[in-house]
């Protein structure tokens, strides 16, 4: 298979996604004619660097770059005001000037924090994304937002601050564990419950197939990329549009702050959970067919993940909780909550109109499962 691109298309600071095996290798080559002074930061945690930086700092020296690596804890955890902190002030003992480049090797994690990192440093550094998971390659690599979680909720801080290059190795994504490739999914179903009907339903075929078809594999990676590079050049700063993105992310995130951002949910569980919530709001509000969540969250099970707010192991807050913590949203407005449902699959829009009553009757038969 040749390596794709996927452009996006921003004005001055437009970039490209390149999509295919063997990019880790020849990052180097692709990284190159981006570094000033012929050297860059790496960014990374310690997990991801057992297992691929020595192959990325091979590279890039082959490419006559030096490189420097940071490597954080592994963990939803690492998205703090203390790493962060750690990360900048390693970034300035490096010397790292805006004309240098920053490299966030790793999972959403590491992509969110290095690219906030590189945003506030010296009011800006240019930064490049290697996505080393499916969930950071079909989504958190693309589009600009970077950030850290607060104990109120997640990615309440942040910037956008686009990357300059985004290296989406579909080889690197053979050394995940099971659960974390199916994590990573949730995020490419989205993109065909959103917005494309006709790729969801090449997903209802084609996605027990995908950690061993590679070539099915890119195909579902540049199609999502595909589809966020267009959301986000039409609304890049989240206006309009691009809150579709976050369909599932309402209940899902509050669901995440429910478990302490721990192990036992993880973010890409958390959004199939709630996009089969979003629909199960949706149908009970009469926007969709009755058929719709059960299509959803069969396939959601099919693919060994969780769907309803039941496969959560551990206790839960109670619905009022659940609820309080939606509150703390990024898409709250005037202080209503805003909800991304659809009139069927492929058809999302964004609401502030639902009734309280169905949204409390939605968590509790989803506790029930």
């Amino acid at each position: 298979m040749s390596i794709e691109t996927v452009r996006v298309d921003l004005g001055t600071r437009s970039y490209d996604v390149r999509i295919g095996q063997g990019l880790l290798d020849r990052a180097g080559a692709e990284i190159v004619a981006l570094a000033g002074k012929r050297r860059v930061a790496i960014v990374t945690d310690t997990t991801v660097a057992a297992a691929h930086l020595p192959r990325l700092i091979a590279s890039l020296n082959t490419a006559g770059l030096q490189a420097e690596a940071l490597a954080l804890p592994a963990g939803e955890a690492t998205k703090s005001w203390d790493r962060l902190g750690q990360a900048v002030e390693w970034l300035i003992a490096q010397r790292i000037e805006r004309k240098d480049l920053v490299i966030a090797l790793g999972g959403g994690v590491i992509g969110d924090l290095a690219g906030f990192a590189s945003a506030i440093l010296r009011r800006g550094v240019r930064f490049v994304q290697i996505p080393t998971t499916l969930l950071a390659q079909v989504d958190s690599s693309v589009g600009g937002k970077t950030g850290i979680n607060s104990p109120q909720g997640k990615n309440l801080i942040g910037a956008f601050h686009q990357p300059s290059l985004v290296l989406a190795d579909i080889d690197v994504l053979g050394t995940l564990a099971p659960r974390d490739f199916r994590a990573g999914y949730g995020e490419v179903a989205k993109y065909g419950l959103l917005g494309d009907e006709g790729f969801f339903e090449w997903l209802e075929t084609a996605g027990p197939v995908l950690a061993t078809d590679p070539e099915a594999l890119q195909r579902a990676v540049r199609h999502s990329v595909a589809m966020k590079a267009g959301i986000v050049q039409r609304d890049e700063t989240e206006q309009g549009e691009r809150a579709l993105l976050n369909l599932g992310h309402t209940f899902g995130h509050a669901l995440e702050s429910a478990t302490g951002y721990s192990d036992r949910l993880l973010h890409g569980e958390g959004v199939a959970i709630g996009c089969t919530l979003a629909f199960e709001l949706s149908a009970r509000l009469g926007l969709c067919s009755q058929e719709a969540p059960s299509r959803v969250a069969a396939h959601f099970a099919a693919m060994g993940m969780p769907a309803r707010i039941a496969d959560i192991p551990g206790d839960l807050p109670g619905d009022e909780a659940l609820i309080a913590l939606m509150g703390q949203d990024k898409k709250v407005m005037d202080g209503k909550l805003r909800f991304i449902l659809a009139r069927g699959i492929g058809q999302s829009f964004v609401t502030d109109d639902v009734d309280p009553a169905a949204l409390r009757a939605v968590l509790a038969a989803s506790r029930r499962g």
